[in-house]
């Protein structure tokens, strides 16, 4: 029987862990995380789908610590796999299975490797990403790959709406690889690593907006870091107003002055840098001390946005 250590994390280290369960790779060990406290947990549990069958669970700090390798290497797996597990695995890992070091990246490599794939594709307004099966080699996201699949993104598609068609691509993909990685005919492809860019991760501070860029820019980021992320926001005065969704305007007119945020004819909208605008369908509005208030409250209030 067909043997693998499985590094897992998030709905696609779910989806991919069911796949090997149910094509008969007999899981020696699931490497997982600790939730991180204070994090926004929207996604499945790896833990909780090994436990459900009787799978061996550790979650380390250090995946490299000499521990969790000795106990690997005991194992002697053929395959190790890692699906959406957030730490880098050391060379030393991956030269222990026998047949292999593979990992599912979110994104039609070698376009967006690195952090965040899915999110990044969002923002910088790409029209399809994917998911691909590739060799893990000390490079990050660089190695050979075995297979992998599109999905389209829509103009209005948030980010957790691509990351949902990305997680049933990345079933497909491995689905549709096991059999040849078990046999040993995959057909393996280089990487032109000049063909795509690495990202690296993003943090909350990242989803502030600057008005001056385009009303397309601005409208990528909403939807790139809107819910269950932290969402774009912006500051005015004591207030941080969360810009959770946007449509572009292209028959309106921008309002004479710098760009910004205003509220007129009943709605909030926002002139960009380029002289285009956004209408603002969904903000949430927080004081300086953390309290929620009512959007149409500030505009009834007459307080100055912009």
């Amino acid at each position: 029987m067909t043997s693998a250590v499985v590094f897992a994390y998030h709905n696609v280290g779910v989806r991919c862990l069911s796949v090997l369960l149910a094509q008969g790779v007999q899981v020696a060990l699931v490497v997982t995380h600790e939730d991180k406290p204070g994090e926004n947990i929207w996604f499945d549990s790896v833990e909780a789908l090994a436990r459900r069958h009787a799978l061996r669970v550790i979650k380390p700090e250090d995946p490299n610590a000499a521990a969790v390798v000795a106990e690997i290497r005991a194992l002697q797996p053929d395959f190790l796999f890692s699906f959406y597990y957030r730490n880098m695995l050391g060379q030393e890992l991956l030269a222990l299975p026998r047949r292999g070091a593979y990992n599912m990246h979110g994104s039609l490599l070698p376009k967006y490797r690195g952090r965040v794939p899915v999110n990044w594709a969002v923002i910088k307004g790409e029209r399809e990403t994917g998911a691909t099966l590739h060799e893990m080699v000390a490079k990050p996201d660089a190695g050979g790959i075995v297979e992998q699949q599109a999905v389209p993104i829509g103009p209005e598609d948030t980010a957790a709406e691509v990351f949902a068609k990305v997680t049933e691509a990345a079933e497909r993909v491995l689905a549709r690889a096991l059999p040849a990685l078990i046999a040993g005919t995959a057909r393996i492809r280089p990487q032109d690593l000049a063909q795509g860019g690495y990202y690296g991760g993003r943090k909350p501070e990242d989803g502030r907006i600057d008005w001056t860029k385009s009303a397309e820019e601005v409208h990528n980021l909403v939807r790139g870091v809107a819910p269950p992320y932290p969402g774009a926001f912006t500051q005015i005065g004591g207030l941080t107003l969360r810009i959770l969704r946007t449509r572009p305007e292209p028959n309106r007119h921008p309002r004479s002055g710098a760009p910004g945020l205003y509220f007129e004819a009943g709605a909030y909208f926002a002139d960009c840098g380029d002289g285009k605008v956004l209408r603002i369908l969904e903000l949430e509005a927080k004081d300086d001390r953390g309290n929620t208030l009512d959007p149409a409250a500030l505009a009834q209030d007459k307080i100055t946005f912009a």
